[in-house]
């Protein structure tokens, strides 16, 4: 029903519902409101997605291809990939307009046990795992200059690192319009740094500082799993590129505002990355690179000193400003599953004053700072990069069911059916890669998780046992006074 009325909503009465809603003068319903616009889009967009990756991910790409030239060269087709899987999510996105990412394309889609597999996945494994590692990114630079000329101890980085996922959760519990300025700010601050070191880059190599990129293919150690792996560590720098899909419901203007902030902001993006790694190449050469602890206060401290300590600082911005987005769009999906009867009830409530998914933020950081603990970002970024990479696949294929299932839903944009088949057909080579050249118990006890999703749909969703329920009733009463939330109200015609 919700698709439908949203779709007719939004469509076909859209002479006469626009011209009531500019002249009503109604209170707000208690709902998502529409208050995220092309700016603020394109800003979640790029500041989402250039977080810690391309200051911590160039060593793990260049460690598993070991020449510059193959490094450059997967930098570039790691763009290339994300600016088409973001094709694909812009038609889905367009032509359902469901908050929630590719939760609701899957329901569509495959209907409701995939859905209920992914945001149990992604609620418990991708998405925290993701906000717990930039936040350890963060505090890693953010204390790098207490501690010169030695590695900050372990749990200086991880109480720093929970206290900036306490501090965003509270920010985007308060106010959506808080979360997105603040997300415009740190946009600002991290193009800012990306622009010096560009800048940086592109005066050395005038002055002829060209001596790494020659036989820049020399030396390269190329094999079907150390370019899988390699994909994984650039692909993660780009990770983010979907998240518009998962606050549809509040953007002014999907149809519109959607696919040109994906249009815009992800070749933006990837121009930045390769021009980025250039300029690091210029400064040091592969080895130099590979030892470096963070590649880009090395850069700054050879290059920019002594101004040096201005890199660390914006970096800091740079990974809060990534781990904002990621918490702003991920709440989201929390609230959507919950809507759906998929999780506890209350993560679907709303604030009565700040209009936030405040229980859903709230959980969502509780769970992120459990990451925290263990916290080695390597394996971390491996593990995630496969959850993650069976669902983008499965959600594409979504876009090529529905072409021939649901040939009825009005697509504002239709892509051609070669980029969805070429996105599914590396999503598999992704997924599959690292399990046949280095086999790890790791990926069994990831994939036996999501699987094990199966027995809760069973028990909890299907046969709706009702013990549960009995629990969580006054657990959800007493958060319902204390967070001062209710349910949403459905949107009428």
């Amino acid at each position: 029903m919700g698709k439908e009325s949203l779709r007719k909503r939004k469509g076909e009465n859209n002479g006469k519902e626009d011209g009531e809603s500019i002249h009503s003068h109604e209170p707000q319903t208690t709902n998502l409101q529409k208050q995220v616009g092309l700016i603020s889009g394109i800003c979640m967009i790029v500041g989402t997605i250039i977080g810690s990756g391309i200051f911590v991910s160039p060593k793990s790409v260049l460690a598993n291809v070991g020449a510059v030239g193959p490094c450059l060269t997967i930098w570039a087709a790691c763009g290339i990939l994300a600016t088409l899987g973001a094709l694909c999510f812009a038609e889905l996105g367009t032509m359902i307009t469901k908050s929630g990412g590719e939760y609701p394309y899957l329901m569509e889609a495959f209907g409701p046990i995939p859905a209920f597999l992914f945001s149990w996945t992604s609620l418990l494994v991708t998405k925290p795992s993701s906000f717990a590692i930039i936040c350890l990114s963060f505090a890693e630079y953010a204390s790098a200059p207490f501690y010169p000329g030695c590695d900050p101890p372990q749990v200086v980085i991880k109480c720093l690192a929970a206290a900036a996922i306490v501090i965003i959760t509270i920010v985007n519990s308060l106010s959506v319009k808080l979360g997105s300025y603040l997300q415009n700010f740190l946009t600002a601050a991290k193009m800012i740094i990306v622009t010096i070191i560009i800048v940086s880059g592109i005066v050395l190599l005038a002055q002829g500082k060209t001596e790494n990129f020659e036989d820049s293919f020399k030396d390269s150690k190329i094999s079907v799993s150390s370019i899988g792996l390699a994909f994984y560590n650039g692909l993660w720098a780009y990770d983010g590129w979907n998240q518009l899909n998962y606050i549809t419901e509040e953007l002014k203007n999907p149809y519109r505002n959607l696919p040109l902030s994906i249009i815009i902001g992800i070749p933006l993006v990837t121009v930045c990355y390769v021009l980025i790694n250039i300029s690091y190449f210029t400064v040091m050469t592969s080895t130099e690179l590979l030892q470096s602890q963070a590649v880009a206060v090395t850069f700054g401290d050879r290059v920019l000193y002594p101004a040096s300590w201005i890199v660390p600082l914006f970096v800091a911005f740079s990974t809060i400003g990534s781990a904002n987005g990621t918490c702003f769009t991920a709440g989201r999906l929390v609230y959507v599953a919950g809507r759906e009867g998929h999780m506890l009830k209350v993560l679907s409530y709303i604030s009565v004053k700040r209009l936030t998914p405040a229980p859903a933020i709230i959980f969502y950081g509780a769970i992120a700072i459990i990451y925290i603990i263990p916290g080695d970002i390597d394996t971390l970024i491996n593990y995630f990069s496969f959850a993650v990479w069976i669902f983008y696949g499965l959600t594409v294929l979504a876009l090529i069911v529905m072409r021939f299932t649901r040939k009825e839903l009005r697509r504002p944009i239709r892509i051609p059916i070669i980029i969805p088949v070429i996105v599914t057909l590396v999503s598999i080579l992704l997924v599959l890669a690292p399990i046949i050249s280095a086999p790890e118990l790791a990926y069994l006890y990831c994939v036996l998780f999501i699987l094990s999703g199966l027995i809760v749909y069973v028990l909890f969703v299907h046969f709706k046992f009702d013990w549960p329920q009995k629990i969580s009733k006054p657990i959800t009463m007493h958060l319902q006074m204390l967070l001062e939330v209710v349910p949403a109200e459905d949107v009428t015609e």
